[in-house]
């Protein structure tokens, strides 16, 4: 069972492609902004899109040994579009909200503050930041999708 896990090609070039798709975004993130924030390599939204990567590798990686009429193929190209949609849509937008929500917050306590005069901020420990990068521009799943393809066949071309 063991040396069956270490020789499935799909799964480690999945796995693969989800790594260096974070690892890349910290440098990615530094070309952009000039400067250096490696929590990049941690957050679930950016450039490249790596969910995307990881999905579209392993549809990759399984037409590359099973052939595109499989079953398998099939199915990981049906969880590859899922998992594109949700990165544009649903995730994009729930991380839209969430910055509509931490400002509305903000500018809540902002008034507060002015209403009853104080000189003193509330405790921010009190307040929960929702997380506002969630999903990905089109831009980066369309990279995310190309990463995954490059990393699938390069894969393929050490592997065997």
């Amino acid at each position: 069972m063991i040396q069956e896990l270490l020789h499935n090609f799909p799964l480690w070039t999945s796995l693969i492609a989800i790594i260096l798709a974070q690892v890349v975004k910290a440098p990615w993130n530094y070309f952009i902004s000039k400067n250096w924030d490696w929590g990049w390599i941690l957050h679930p939204g950016g450039m490249p899109s790596s969910h995307t990567s990881a999905v579209v590798s392993l549809a990759t990686a399984i037409a590359l040994t099973e052939g595109f009429g499989s079953n398998s193929f099939a199915t990981a190209t049906i969880l590859a579009i899922i998992v594109m949609y949700d990165a544009t849509g649903v995730r994009r937008h729930a991380g839209m909200q969430a910055k509509v929500v931490n400002q509305l917050v903000e500018d809540f306590t902002r008034l507060l503050l002015e209403l009853r005069q104080l000189n003193e901020k509330p405790s921010q420990k009190s307040r929960v930041k929702l997380k506002e990068i969630l999903g990905h521009q089109p831009i980066e799943v369309f990279a995310g999708f190309w990463f995954g393809i490059f990393v699938a066949l390069i894969m393929y071309w050490i592997w065997f």
